[in-house]
């Protein structure tokens, strides 16, 4: 039976400004569904590397994907330990003082441990969800992955058993007695604002933006 929340455990238990966090998988799941990049943090020998990638989310698994001889893939292939991490910058909080300055933001930390998926068609599929979760209904779009492809390409899913997630909204939160200062306070509010797209120089005329292209601003 699946809980309403993640189990808190040594490692995701908040032991900062708890207020701002929760474990409840509603919560974990929205920010992980509206990321792009997410952080893979691994120790390899005794050295701690922190790796941005490109993920999809599938229930309760995360799937990241890369090449077989990566070190990276190979320690996650093993049943290596990670901490994934994906953060969102929705605005500066400028306040009165340096120390009440901020940054609204929504950030998943989540352990686990890295497992391959195997076959073709559990392969392509898992990349097929990444792709989607980039471009919603891009995996339509395209043609059929390779099976050479398929075989250079390591694809790892790292089961969501342990996360938490940590937010913060709304203005400043200034001392008492800075009120009185003469000095601006407020947010300045970021977004990510997709351009026009930009066909690549070798489409022939006539090709016209996909779908999911076109409605990559929608995908919230």
């Amino acid at each position: 039976m699946t809980t309403k929340s993640y189990p808190e455990t040594d490692r995701s238990t908040l032991r900062r400004v708890k207020e701002l966090g929760t474990r409840e998988r509603a919560e974990v799941h929205a920010i992980l569904d509206a990321g792009l990049i997410c952080h893979v943090g691994v120790a390899i020998g005794g050295q701690p590397f922190v790796i941005p990638m490109a993920y999809g989310r599938d229930g309760d698994r995360l799937l990241v994907h890369g090449a077989i001889a990566s070190r990276l893939m190979k320690h996650l292939r093993g049943g290596g330990e990670a901490c994934v991490t994906v953060t969102l910058l929705d605005g500066l909080v400028v306040a009165r003082s340096g120390f009440s300055s901020s940054m609204n933001y929504r950030s998943v930390v989540l352990f686990g441990k890295g497992r391959p998926v195997e076959g073709e068609e559990e392969k392509a599929r898992a990349l097929d969800i990444v792709a989607d979760h980039l471009i919603p209904g891009r995996s339509q779009e395209y043609r059929e992955h390779l099976s050479k492809e398929l075989a250079a390409t390591e694809v790892i899913e790292i089961p969501i058993d342990e996360a938490s997630a940590k937010a913060r909204s709304g203005p400043p939160h200034d001392l008492e007695k800075d009120l009185e200062l003469d000095i601006w306070a407020g947010v300045i509010p970021l977004t990510l604002t997709p351009g026009e797209p930009e066909p690549s120089p070798d489409l022939p005329a006539g090709i016209e933006v996909p779908a999911s292209v076109r409605k990559w601003p929608e995908r919230g």
